[in-house]
């Protein structure tokens, strides 16, 4: 299905628009309805929906991960480089230290506090350049197993200064890290924790509100009426990463138009390419299609659903619920 034909299908008073994305390691694919499954590079299994691919970045032949180290081997302090700052991208709170470090040393600070998704990749300082080839550690396997011996670079992050973390539960590890010459090597704490799901959804309504203003459309209001519908499909997602239901009906029965008609819309997105609010909605407006729904003139309501689960196999879950009721 090709992105004309992926345009808003009638159905009795409803106009229905839907699409959906997924971000699976460095696999970025996005499609309509129908469900289908692929193999990359040794058996690694990454879900797609096909008809239709937006963009597809395989790096996946670069995730061997680094054994971890023992507490006695790692002292203390990383700098955090971000996401692309665009006109829909929102920088965290943290800030980029780009000052310059000690000798032999590769950060300015000696702890760090990062989400579980996790929205960040762990950088040395952005003052360092010719580091040749590095090594990562971690102290604690049960928090952060490893590291991908590649950043994501299709999210911003410099590959020859940055490391994208394996986490696997909430808690406090030590990472170490250094240059295989020996003239560099250091630590930082790093402190992993659950992501604010509500406070999440509503920045993406935030980012989307921006994207709106800045091609002069009205803002959205905050979409009471299906808020319970989008929290829904993101938990469905989890079964059936499809605009099917896993019960077999379409999407837009979990919050049906009123009697006098309207118009919805719905987007999704999976896996670590929607880590935070910034990332997943770069990643929708990087898509024609999700994008049209984002600028639809029509739409008066969003509803944004988000569900984090450290122990499923994608993580986190997004739905978009578009309205005019």
């Amino acid at each position: 299905m090709d992105e004309q034909n992926a345009a808003p299908k009638m159905q009795g008073h409803n106009r229905i628009t839907i699409l959906l994305s997924i971000n699976a390691a460095a696999i970025v694919i996005a499609g309509v309805l129908v469900a289908s499954a692929i193999i990359f590079n040794g058996g690694l299994e990454f879900r797609m929906v096909g008809e239709r691919s937006d963009i597809v970045e395989d790096n996946a032949n670069e995730m061997s991960l680094l054994e971890s180290v023992s507490d006695s081997e790692a002292s203390t302090t990383v700098d955090l480089n971000h996401i692309k700052n665009d006109d829909y991208i929102s920088t965290s709170s943290h800030e980029f230290d780009s000052s310059a470090v000690p000798d032999g040393e590769l950060w300015n600070e000696t702890n760090i506090t990062i989400y579980a998704t996790p929205d960040i990749d762990i950088c040395v300082s952005g003052s360092l350049s010719d580091l040749g080839d590095m090594y990562w550690q971690t102290s604690n396997s049960d928090v952060i197993s490893g590291f991908y011996n590649s950043a994501r670079t299709w999210l911003g992050f410099d590959s020859s200064t940055c490391r994208y973390p394996v986490i696997k539960g909430i808690g406090t590890t030590t990472i170490t890290a250094g240059t295989y010459d020996g003239k560099r090597k250091d630590s930082i704490t790093v402190n992993v924790v659950m992501p604010p799901v509500e406070q999440w959804k509503h920045e993406v309504l935030t980012l989307v509100n921006k994207i709106r203003i800045k091609n002069n459309l009205s803002q959205l209001a905050w979409g009471d009426t299906c808020e319970i519908a989008a929290d829904t499909r993101a938990d469905e997602t989890k079964t059936l990463y499809s605009h099917t239901r896993p019960d077999g009906t379409t999407w837009e029965t979990v919050c049906p138009a009123p009697s006098e008609g309207g118009a919805s819309g719905e987007n999704l997105a999976i896996g670590n390419g929607a880590v935070s609010p910034s990332s997943v909605v770069a990643l929708w407006m990087g898509s024609e299609g999700h994008r049209a729904n984002i600028l639809n003139s029509e739409f008066t309501n969003l509803a944004v659903g988000f569900k984090f689960d450290l122990d499923s196999e994608y993580k986190t879950y997004w739905s978009q619920f578009f309205s005019t009721y």
